[in-house]
């Protein structure tokens, strides 16, 4: 019988799953009614107090600098995570679970897919500098790709459309051809809300799509003690502000030791989301405990090595999506989410707002910190910390969301 750390990569826990074996992680059903109790109070609030949609601590613990965060909680190197790709879509050939000659990553916003397949040994295929054009023009640029010449690796589908009438025939082309097999041998990486929107506009599109499976809140705890442990794979102990129970390192059945529910909390909190935990992640950790004179002893117990502290997720308030946004917004968080990404000229072709109208709505989301430019002059993008209000917001306003 095998486990779920058999045969696995310690940057990708769980490894790759068929699309439809993705499930949400559990959570405890205290978190659940404290969760929609906040939510009923939010609602009771709007309108009645000023309101902050911004992100908040609401702890007075000493956060950690950037340079330590960067050495304790740093982001998943992208070389690392396209070998854990590799070695899974191998796994998966060896077991027959990989029919297509083209397999299809989907995973949700903030995974690391994208950059991770842009660091495999094929050739890269990156979209044209204007994506809408006719069918025909769309199957002319396809051939001068040469599918069929040797393996190519596609790292996000969702650059190659608009969703506009003219920027739908590329994707559209190029998706017939693999649902035929008639795109050599290659791989494609596709976001969630990328995914959603085709497989409901082309209904009959089987691809078999495969997934990173969740984070729950064992393979959560392995995955921040894998990055926590860096090259040298040194081992990274951080226990509760408040309680002193552990979080890290990963349990080991020589040890004996109290772990409190964090991690559990927080890929629930998450939905089991790589860059969403992690980004709580950081924000949660501290140098200091509540009470230090009662910690002294657990810095004792730690052996002299190095030894973090959490603050517990409540109190803690995520950004929201302000009560003034209309429907301006709302069309402007879902098309950035379907696009991966977008600049205000594509944001108001895509949505069909004026380039005013869609500067106002942007300004308010910016405001918020739902919303950041990646960079100077590029695309606007749903931040990590936004994403659980955001995908709850376009949920409850009817708007097509992902499965993730």
């Amino acid at each position: 019988m095998t486990t779920d750390t058999d045969a696995e990569h310690p940057a990708m826990p769980g490894g790759l799953v068929p699309l439809e074996q993705w499930q949400l992680p559990e959570t405890s059903v205290h978190r659940t009614v404290r969760s929609a109790l906040r939510d009923i109070l939010a609602q009771l609030r709007a309108g009645v107090t000023p309101e902050d949609t911004t992100f908040r601590s609401l702890d007075a613990l000493p956060a950690l600098s950037a340079r330590t965060l960067a050495e304790v909680a740093p982001a998943p190197d992208p070389a690392t995570t396209a070998d854990a790709v590799g070695r899974q879509l191998a796994r998966l050939t060896r077991g027959g679970g990989r029919p297509r000659r083209v397999p299809v990553l989907v995973a949700p916003p903030f995974s690391g897919v994208r950059e991770a397949l842009a660091c495999l040994d094929r050739r890269l295929l990156t979209p044209p500098d204007e994506v809408s054009m006719t069918p025909a023009a769309a199957a002319c640029w396809w051939d001068r790709q040469a599918l069929t010449d040797g393996d190519w690796v596609l790292p996000e589908l969702a650059d190659f459309w608009l969703r506009h009438p003219s920027g739908l025939a590329l994707v559209r082309e190029f998706l017939s051809r693999v649902a035929l097999d008639q795109a050599g041998d290659g791989l494609v990486g596709c976001s969630s809300w990328c995914w959603t929107f085709w497989t409901h506009y082309l209904p009959e599109l089987h691809l078999a799509p495969v997934t990173p499976a969740p984070l729950t809140g064992e393979r959560l705890t392995r995955w921040l003690a894998f990055l926590a442990g860096g090259a040298s794979g040194r081992t990274v102990t951080a226990r509760m502000s408040h309680d002193g129970l552990y979080v890290l390192p990963a349990p080991d059945d020589g040890q004996e030791r109290k772990y409190s529910g964090f991690a559990r909390d927080l890929a629930a909190l998450s939905r089991g989301n790589p860059g969403v935990a992690l980004a709580l992640w950081r924000q949660r950790l501290r140098s200091h405990p509540e009470d230090e004179a009662a910690a002294r002893p657990l810095r004792d117990e730690s052996g002299g090595g190095r030894l973090y502290w959490v603050a517990p997720l409540e109190p803690m308030k995520l950004p929201a999506v302000p009560t003034a946004a209309g429907p301006g917004a709302g069309h402007i968080l879902h098309a950035l989410l379907l696009h991966d990404g977008l600049p205000l000229d594509r944001l108001a072709q895509v949505t069909g707002l004026a380039e005013p109208e869609a500067r106002v709505a942007l300004s308010l989301l910016l405001r918020a910190e739902l919303v950041a430019p990646a960079g100077a002059g590029e695309d606007y993008r749903v931040q990590p910390l936004g994403y659980p209000a955001v995908r709850k917001y376009l949920h409850a306003r009817g708007y097509p969301v992902d499965g993730f």
